[in-house]
């Protein structure tokens, strides 16, 4: 016992070092797995392994020399082609840790009435918040925007007479990072016919993301509130932006209930 509790004692900074290191590596490979870059790099490992290895069995001194040598370029490398990922990392910490500070409450005050003139506006709209999955994996079509959100810019991108009102937009934080997107749309049989194509893509985003998504009906004006593929209908402009904080800061528990849509919302033309 005495032996076991001594090697605790003399032992326990490595093991405080492993399990760091393999925190920090099981969040790099959830970040990276599914892009592009993470099978390219994964190729360059595999093909320098191999020469390794078979130099190695060989002895081929010279090629085990000059892959020595490319091992700095090759570390260089693999950062600069990371880099897009590494950025949405630390804005993924950073958001994390600073999402709901009062400048964020601030934005949940703008988006509520931006939502209610929508609303009152009958202006279809479809909105969706990155949270931790980077959505650009999803939805690679759309506009480019990266703009400071604004009740103004989102009456432009919805009125019905723009190119940008048929799809989606995405919000990264305070920012408008691309509009009319097109969400992956649900497939789910037990779906309501009468649930048109801005909910059916709003139900899509959600299965396959933790984002959390708002729908104003363009026939109604009804403002809709989807996450987790659950979707609920009827939801109060006035209480958008604190269920919004709720749900995103993770204070408290505020569950979706499912409510049926008016049974005269149409099958929405406009592609989501």
């Amino acid at each position: 016992m005495g032996a076991i509790l001594e090697m605790f004692q003399t032992q326990w900074r490595s093991a405080v070092e492993i399990l760091i290191l393999a925190v920090l590596l099981y969040q790099l490979f959830i970040s990276f797995k599914a892009t592009r870059a993470a099978r390219i790099a994964l190729g360059i490992l595999i093909l320098i392994g191999g020469l390794f290895l078979l130099s190695s069995l060989l002895k081929l001194e010279v090629i085990g020399f000059i892959l020595r040598g490319l091992l700095y370029v090759v570390g260089t490398g693999i950062v600069v082609l990371f880099q897009p990922e590494l950025r949405r990392l630390l804005e993924k910490l950073s958001t994390r840790f600073f999402i709901f500070s009062e400048k964020k409450s601030g934005f949940l005050d703008a988006f509520q009435d931006t939502v209610q003139s929508l609303s009152n506006k009958r202006y279809g709209a479809l909105f969706a918040f990155e949270r931790g999955i980077d959505l650009s994996q999803l939805v690679e079509s759309g506009v480019e925007i990266n703009a400071d959100f604004s009740k103004e810019l989102m009456q432009t991108i919805f009125h019905p007479r723009t190119s940008l009102h048929d799809g989606g937009v995405i919000l990264k934080g305070e920012t408008v990072v691309r509009a009319a997107c097109v969400f992956p749309i649900s497939q789910r049989q037990m779906l309501d016919r009468s649930i048109g194509l801005r909910h059916r893509a709003a139900l899509g985003i959600t299965e396959e993301s933790d984002a959390i998504a708002v729908v104003v009906s363009e026939e109604t004006g009804l403002v809709s509130l989807c996450r987790n593929g659950t979707l609920e209908g009827h939801v109060k402009p006035s209480e958008l932006g604190a269920r919004l904080e709720r749900m995103m800061s993770g204070r408290g528990n505020d569950s979706l209930k499912t409510k049926e849509l008016p049974d005269d919302e149409p099958q929405e033309d406009s592609a989501p």
